[in-house]
């Protein structure tokens, strides 16, 4: 038999193989969540699209529960939750050491009652060539975006069982599908969250839990100040803040989340957010050649490493340039504001949604 006779053969198979599987999927549907009354729990909530997500959680009528490592952080969080009215649970916890997540759980439950949503939002970025990454790069960024995770889901797993429904948001990003120069460690924990979360969706379907996984591209949350560099950092934080700013680039954090919070709700398996970043996953899954072709040259635009010392790592707020802040940043230095990234936020922006 050919090659070709072969494939002729096999294409009725795999139509009705795709006629089944989408039928299957029509019919086992999660149900719409009704978010009123409901505990969530956001990980990474104190600032940034953890917060963010939590003020539009709030609007929908849930009990909200958010965690984060910085007490002073958190505290302002809860403020501005509060001012909004709402009652949240704000609890200090670093979700990649597991007796920290598993406690965490445990203590909303207690409080809030049982977790009807996750949501994994908290995470780690580092910047720079890949030459300039130790395995502490790429092991701190596991830890915070894969492992931290995974530990939470491990703790709420048993009780969603129980009562036969959840929901569990993964935030992963576009860097889960397209590996982008300079954020090699970052892309590699994501791709795994990725993986955990596609995997996870079909075994769990089984037990009425719905897990969701969200792709976004460049946001305007103010984050760019929180994460690490290495390299040229003041280059590579020039760049990267400003990408992150463009509104042609990157996306309103507000606007996002009510994407994310509609998901959940509909318990749909994935979401790409922002057109760019739907272009590149396109791109990324037809043309995996070009596309490679592509980031080899935007790699070649990006700074260089600057030796030994490019090994050392930066803040972002300690990384600012002539170039950025800048006009170019207005837009994200005014998120970082709004989204308790910088100080004392109360006051500022506090009624804005």
């Amino acid at each position: 038999m050919t090659t070709e006779t072969t494939r002729t053969s096999l294409l009725p198979l795999l139509a009705g193989g795709a006629a089944l599987a989408a039928a299957y999927a029509l019919t086992h549907r999660p149900r719409p969540y009704d978010l009123a009354g409901r505990t969530v729990l956001i990980t990474g909530g104190s600032r940034g699209l953890g917060l963010v997500l939590a003020r539009e959680f709030a609007r929908a009528g849930a009990r909200i529960a958010i965690c984060g490592r910085d007490p002073a952080t958190l505290d302002r969080a809860r403020d501005d939750l509060e001012r909004r009215g709402a009652r949240p649970l704000a609890l200090v916890c670093d979700v990649s050491v597991r007796e920290e997540a598993s406690e965490l759980v445990r203590e909303v439950a207690l409080r809030l009652g049982p977790i009807d949503v996750l949501v994994n939002n908290a995470g780690i970025i580092s910047v720079g060539p890949v030459e300039t990454m130790d395995v502490e790069d790429f092991e701190q960024a596991m830890a915070t975006n894969f492992w931290g995770p995974l530990y939470t889901i491990l703790a709420v797993l048993p009780d969603m069982r129980r009562r036969g429904e959840g929901r569990i948001a993964n935030i992963a990003s576009i860097g889960a599908k397209v590996s982008v120069p300079h954020l090699v460690p970052y892309s590699a924990s994501k791709f795994a969250l990725l993986g955990l979360s596609d995997g996870l969706r079909a075994e769990l379907a089984k037990d009425g839990i719905s897990v969701v996984t969200i792709c976004p591209g460049l946001m305007r949350t103010g984050s760019p100040r929180h994460a690490t560099f290495k390299g040229r950092h003041r280059a590579e934080y020039a760049w990267f803040s400003i990408s992150d700013a463009l509104p042609l680039l990157s996306m309103d954090a507000d606007r996002a989340a009510r994407q994310i919070v509609r998901t959940i709700r509909r318990g749909e398996a994935e979401r790409v957010l922002s057109p760019p970043a739907k272009l590149m996953a396109l791109a990324r899954a037809l043309a995996p050649e070009t596309t490679a072709g592509v980031l080899a040259m935007v790699n070649g635009l990006l700074p260089r490493s600057d030796g030994e010392a490019g090994r050392q790592r930066r803040k972002g707020e300690a990384s600012t340039s002539a170039v950025s802040p800048s006009p170019l940043t207005v837009l994200g230095e005014r998120a970082a504001r709004r989204n308790n990234q910088v100080g004392d936020v109360k006051g500022r922006d506090a009624g804005a949604a």
